[in-house]
């Protein structure tokens, strides 16, 4: 070997070691490659398997609702065993190694982990929710044959308790999935069910409420008294409408029944006003403390109610355990269960008839006197059908949780520990000072003196609109009143003091407030900046508008608005109750961080 030689064979061993380096690593490349391309094809596969046993599940999970609401036993057992294979698959069809390894990609794991997650809520509340529904006897929350049966209450407490953690516990675990990384279809997705388990949440939790909170309070440990309040809608307040008849309920170890009756103006005035809150000072004066009709100029149904329940002791020297408010569409829905009952004097009252009968022919056609003895007789046939009469609990379940769901049930306890219970529930009626999601409320009060609150028509429209530096949002609220009221012959009774000015016009007092820590920023009626009253409530700001309408006549109230710092994209609206029902629009937002 020549030393030329040498050199030529080194580099010549060395181009073969780099055309083996090489062809190592395109073969690894390849192999690697293969593989990835590979699970991602078996995760997309499996990603679709997933997806369709989803949507079967959750329309599944829509029929078993309808069927538990109806009372159809049978045919929910079998729409359950059905919702729980298809749940069952997709949870499956999420729990490979392909799917595990695929979560732990920096794209698409975060959009994997989260219908890995939905696909687990879905299964969990397929497997213990559920079936736990399927066992309570529906019957024990509803009175038969004049009472309510305070131990198949109990029994039924136990499964409503294992019922609601299970439901608490998936509602958190949604809630700790980030959206801000996911794509459309995953994030839309995964909001729907979070808003569908906040709902079901909502009913679970008062379902455990009621079935611990029913026994003290109809008496098991000693008798208990009430004040049943009717909200006349036909004379707006922010939580419904003006407090008008009451009726005192005595309970005693599950039997209830109706005591003395009257109205609220026959509690009279209270020269000196009770102590009310400063705040509520500021709005209203001392209004609330001097008139029965004034307590619920607030929304917070609790200030309302303690000021109701003083004003009757002084009154009357008896005191109560709580107050309980109702409306006429409350009575509309039970009416629906327990069918139509007829009130002394051959009226019949009916779901179909009861809101108009009550707010608006028996002002047109009866005095005043006659109004009074009318809604007493009304007042105790609806109550004396409901606890003697058998009636399907499902009915009467399905119009209790209507009802407070729109906010026209509402109850507060004098005993704190009981009050505590009901917490920020809608049938509480606390307005928080706290939001989980930015909330504005929009509340009304009569200001003509009249019964015209029976002939308006309500809409609310509210957008999430720019995101601020300081993690607030702008929200953007309109409002809008329309007058049905005919230009004459409406009754004295009806068309009342007349402060408007024309007999026929409503005025109402709009009073919006804002996000919990937010502000109210400008205020426009109809186009045109317009005054408002300003103050504060419970960390809440509020603009309170005059509004008047004349028959057939609109206006348009325009509000732009701050939250606090939120993270969120969304927004709720609380509206007063009103005799028809608002129409309302919400739009969302992404969130600021997306």
């Amino acid at each position: 070997m020549t030393e030329s030689d040498s050199p030529r064979r080194r580099r010549s061993r060395l181009r073969r070691r780099r055309r083996a380096r090489l062809r190592r690593i395109l073969l690894t490349t390849l192999v690697v490659g293969s593989l990835l391309l590979g699970l991602a094809g078996w995760v997309g596969l499996r990603g679709w398997q997933a997806r369709a046993h989803l949507v079967n599940a959750a329309g599944l999970a829509g029929e078993l609702s309808a069927q538990l609401v109806g009372g159809d036993t049978a045919r929910a057992q079998r729409t359950l065993a059905a919702l729980q294979e298809q749940s069952g698959a997709a949870r499956r069809a999420t729990d490979d190694p392909g799917w595990w390894l695929g979560r732990q990609a920096p794209l698409a794991g975060a959009n994997l982990s989260a219908v890995r997650q939905i696909a687990i809520t879905i299964d969990e509340l397929a497997r213990q929710a559920f079936p736990a529904l399927l066992r309570v006897d529906l019957g024990g929350l509803v009175p038969q044959e004049g009472r309510l049966d305070l131990t198949g209450l109990r029994a039924v407490n136990d499964d409503l308790v294992a019922v609601d953690a299970t439901v608490q516990r998936t509602r958190t675990e949604l809630a700790g999935i980030s959206g801000d990384r996911l794509v459309g279809q995953v994030r839309r997705a995964l909001e729907n069910l979070r808003g569908e388990i906040d709902r079901l949440a909502a009913m679970t939790s008062a379902a455990d409420r009621a079935s611990r909170l029913l026994p003290p309070l109809l008496g098991v440990d000693g008798p208990r008294r009430y004040l049943l309040v009717s909200q006349n809608s036909a004379e707006l307040r922010a939580t419904g409408g003006m407090f008008g008849a009451y009726a005192v309920i005595e309970a005693e170890k599950g039997r209830v029944r109706m005591g003395a009756q009257g109205s609220s103006a026959s509690l009279g005035q209270f020269v000196e006003p009770l102590t009310i809150p400063a705040e509520l000072r500021a709005l209203w004066g001392e209004l609330p403390g001097i008139y029965p009709a004034d307590v619920n100029l607030t929304p917070h149904f609790p200030t309302a109610a303690s000021l109701y329940r003083e004003m009757y002791r002084r009154h009357s020297g008896e005191s109560v355990d709580g107050v309980l408010a109702v409306d006429p569409v409350v009575l509309s829905y039970l009416l629906k269960a327990t069918g139509p009952v007829k009130v002394p004097g051959g009226v019949a009252l009916s779901s179909e008839n009861a809101v108009q009968t009550l707010l608006s022919h028996t002002y047109q056609r009866m005095s005043p006197k006659e109004q009074d003895t009318f809604f007493a007789a009304a007042a105790a046939t609806v109550f004396d059908t409901l606890f003697a009469r058998n009636v399907h609990p499902n009915g009467l379940l399905s119009a209790f949780n209507r009802s407070i769901q729109e906010r026209r049930i509402l109850f507060w306890s004098a005993h704190p520990e009981e009050q505590r219970t009901f917490g920020d529930s809608r049938m509480a009626g606390t307005l928080p000072e706290q939001d989980t999601v930015p909330t504005v409320g929009v509340f009304l009060n009569d200001g003509s003196g009249a019964k015209l609150g029976y002939y308006l028509r309500h809409t609310a429209d509210l957008a999430v609109d720019d995101c601020h530096a300081d993690g607030r949002r702008e929200l953007n609220l309109r409002v809008t009143l329309r007058s049905t009221a005919p230009a004459s012959g409406l009754s004295e009774s009806v068309l009342g003091l007349a402060r408007a000015g024309d007999p026929y016009t409503a005025r109402t007092l709009v009073s919006v407030y804002g996000p919990a820590g937010g502000a109210v920023l400008e205020t426009r009626l109809d186009g045109v900046e317009t005054s408002v009253g300003n103050g504060t409530e419970r960390r809440r700001q509020v603009a309170t508008v005059n509004v008047e309408v004349g028959p057939g006549g609109t206006r348009t109230l325009e509000v732009s608005l701050l939250t606090g710092k939120t993270e969120s994209g969304a927004a709720e609206l609380w509206l007063t109750p009103t005799a028809t029902p608002w129409t309302t629009h919400v739009v969302t937002a992404p969130s600021c961080s997306q």
